[in-house]
């Protein structure tokens, strides 16, 4: 791959909203550049009887079931704890619909 160019940096630093001064821009040009090629060596190794994988430990998620636990402090407790005057208040069923 070929050196990426002063005008293509400036626009990358733009679409990535960056202020970059003359000698940064240069610097990142060389950086990118350098970036572009070590990758560029990815294309060179054969992956054609490998498998796609998207993690090779072999673990798997576990998961707990989801339960509801039903009044487990109670909302006056909850008000307890503010430092704002208690007003009052209903307390609705999550299940109440209107």
């Amino acid at each position: 791959m070929s050196s990426l160019t002063k005008a293509q940096v400036e626009h990358i630093a733009k679409l990535a909203r960056l202020s970059l001064t003359p000698a940064e821009t240069e610097k990142m040009a060389k950086e990118l550049s350098s970036i572009l090629t070590y990758v560029e060596k990815l294309n060179e190794v054969q992956t054609d009887d490998v498998e796609p994988t998207a993690q090779v430990t072999g673990l798997e998620t576990v998961l707990r079931p989801d339960e509801i636990l039903q009044d487990i402090i109670s909302p006056d407790a909850l008000l307890d704890c503010s430092p704002l005057p208690k007003t009052e208040h209903q307390i609705q069923s999550p299940h109440a619909h209107g």
